[in-house]
């Protein structure tokens, strides 16, 4: 019998990362990984590294470590995306095992692009099990330089120094994939239905981008539209019942419009008193989620005047969630498994 065809498949699944420690100096080592990468900063290195080094990162290391520490979970000390990513990777891995008799089996696993564990580790250790054939699942529903392509660089990078490298997949941007929409309706139904208050306005924010990076040809704003309107249909929504902003802004840069906290205050004015915020661009919550939208978002809200609040959490490893990875990760396996 060949030996790869009963060979493990792996899965690496993939997202964006997080520090080790809610504290300054690991925050300051994973914004430093995150913000020199010249997918992520589109500047000329000689200006942007001392800028970075010497005035971005002593200021924003010391802030971001406070609040990652209000939502880091202590039982397991990590942050709640390494937590949710771990938990999407051990359930896909169920998911995925048996089949039919004499089929390859198949490894899951889980990496980030930036901090730990690595790409590089992630790859390693799938073959040392064994896997000759791996799909890299990026958790980026919507592409963009920033983050899928990115981690496409980082993984041809580890590659380059294998004598003997595996065969690889890539799962494509699922920004308009029926499972995907399909996934987030269903979750989004059962949040609102949940709650003790009915929505005035639902809000997709997603995260952005800046808008130098969409101009220069990105897809990723168009993606999100495309989610956006397709969200709306599947909920049988207006566009001013399910509204769509950009969050998570860096820097003087000029970014994709509108803003988050502009159309939360615009809300306000316009009398919104019952407000529903969902983040459909992140598959695990995260600072973003959890505090940004979560604490920050909320709390502008009421005080300007609102007066109900509520975040939908992402689809982490819940059943719509996990049904849509299972049926991506199927689909890509098509042939190899």
């Amino acid at each position: 019998m060949n030996q790869s065809a009963v060979a493990p498949l792996g899965v690496l699944l993939v997202n964006l990362g997080t520090p080790d420690a809610p504290e300054p100096a690991a925050v300051r080592r994973y914004l430093a990984q995150f913000l020199s990468d010249p997918r992520v900063v589109e500047l000329p290195k000689l200006f942007w590294q001392p800028l970075l080094r010497g005035v971005v990162l002593p200021l924003r290391a010391k802030k971001s470590a406070a609040a990652y520490a209000a939502v880091w979970e202590k039982e397991t000390n990590e942050s709640p995306l390494r937590s949710v990513t771990r938990a999407q990777s051990k359930e896909l891995a169920e998911r995925l095992r048996g089949g039919a008799s004499g089929a390859s089996p198949i490894i899951v696993d889980f990496a980030m692009r930036y901090g730990a564990p690595s790409l590089q580790a992630g790859l390693t250790v799938l073959m040392s099990r064994g896997c000759e054939r791996i799909l890299i699942l990026p958790l980026y529903p919507q592409y963009a330089a920033a983050t899928t392509a990115t981690a496409f660089d980082a993984v041809a990078r580890v590659l380059a120094d294998m004598r003997r490298q595996p065969t690889l997949r890539f799962l494509p941007p699922y920004f308009d994939d029926p499972a995907y929409i399909d996934a987030l309706a269903a979750s989004l139904r059962a949040g609102v239905a949940a709650l003790d208050f009915e929505p005035e306005v639902i809000l997709a924010s997603f995260h952005g981008l800046p808008q130098a990076q969409i101009d220069a040809g990105d897809p990723y704003k168009a993606h999100c539209e495309t989610s956006w309107r397709l969200l709306r249909e599947a909920m049988g929504l207006s566009e001013r019942r399910l509204r769509l902003s950009f969050q998570s802004r860096f820097g003087r840069a000029k970014w994709i419009e509108p803003f988050t906290a502009n159309v939360v205050a615009e809300l306000v004015r316009d009398g919104v008193k019952r407000l529903v915020v969902v983040t459909p661009g992140f598959s695990a919550d995260c600072l973003e989620t959890i505090e940004e939208i979560g604490v920050e978002t909320r709390d502008a809200f009421l005080q300007a005047g609102g007066e109900k609040f509520a975040r939908i959490p992402c689809l982490n490893s819940g059943e719509e969630g996990m049904r849509l990875l299972e049926t991506l990760a199927r689909r890509e396996l098509s042939g190899w498994a």
